[in-house]
């Protein structure tokens, strides 16, 4: 038995071309355009590819895109005056400022001062607690795009049992509430989780989020089981070069798993993808126009 691949790039695709044509429906019919500003503080190259990846794909879809980069030395108090300002700026509708951020400016700070309804990744308090409460209409953008992929490959996920390997602000917690929103029965692990395997074992779901390479072993999956890996992992390819890998041990999962998502080309393609969606949302909400159903 071979589990099924989770195609979370071509999902991502089709979700693009919906937010496009959304986008450019506000603009004909309301004259709006969404925009989305981007913060980095300092130069992390991995973090400089991502915001870099979301302003071409910002504009690709017809968004406005605001980018701002501070030195890595920057004081907590310039950063949120840029905060501040993009609160106030009319033409800015979702923020995003990238995280981690240097050790002199506390994300916390940060948090408090965002305006929630800009906060496209969804992790202010404001928005966490609208999430847990059933109320959250901008959802953190990785955890929506496994509960679409979910709805595509799987169906109704009622009952099943669901289990989520760690328990971050920007995944695991937001991602254990869908899954519970959605009625499956949900287990949260992590670190110091007695008997992980056993726990993996039980699993419908497994959801993998705790950025170690080959952690979840394949004779870890309930056989039949959805696997979601979200894990982004460098490693050692031979050769001087690297690979990106996720926390599952793909290959062997492959062979238990009745779907699984494959790193790269799984859940991480539909990250960005939801940014774009939440930005068209908060412009909506921001305007008093209905929110598209996409």
């Amino acid at each position: 038995m071979t589990g099924r691949i989770i195609d979370g790039k071509a999902f991502a695709a089709g979700l693009r071309a919906r937010i496009q044509e959304e986008t450019a429906k506000l603009k004909a019919a309301h004259g709006i355009v969404p925009g989305l500003a981007t913060v980095l503080v300092g130069n992390d190259p991995a973090s400089e590819v991502y915001v870099r990846n979301k302003g071409k794909t910002a504009e690709a879809i017809g968004f406005k895109s605001f980018h701002y980069a501070l030195p890595e030395n920057a004081p907590e108090a310039e950063v949120l005056a840029r905060v501040k300002a993009l609160n106030d700026d009319k033409a800015v509708h979702g923020i995003l400022v990238q995280m981690p951020l240097p050790k002199q400016v506390r994300e916390a700070a940060v948090l408090d001062l965002l305006d929630p309804a800009k906060d496209v990744d969804a992790l202010t308090a404001t928005n966490a607690g609208l999430l847990v409460s059933g109320r959250a209409q901008i959802v953190s953008c990785t955890p929506m795009g496994m509960m679409m992929l979910l709805k595509e490959y799987v169906g109704d996920i009622s009952g099943m049992n669901a289990l989520v390997i760690g328990r971050s602000l920007l995944f695991g917690k937001p991602a254990a509430q869908l899954l519970l929103a959605a009625n499956a029965t949900v287990t949260m692990a992590h670190s110091r989780s007695r008997d992980l395997p056993g726990l993996c074992r039980n699993a419908d779901i497994l959801v993998a989020a705790i950025g170690k390479p080959y952690f979840v072993k394949g004779d870890w999956v309930k056989p039949g089981a959805t696997v979601i890996d979200v894990g982004i992992n460098r490693v050692d390819a031979g050769e001087g070069k690297t690979k990106i890998v996720g926390d599952v041990d793909y290959d062997a999962a492959l062979k238990v798993a009745g779907a699984i998502t494959p790193v790269p080309g799984g859940i991480g393609a539909t990250t960005i993808v939801n940014l774009m969606r939440n930005t068209l949302f908060a412009a909506c909400l921001q305007s008093g126009v209905p929110v598209p159903a996409i």
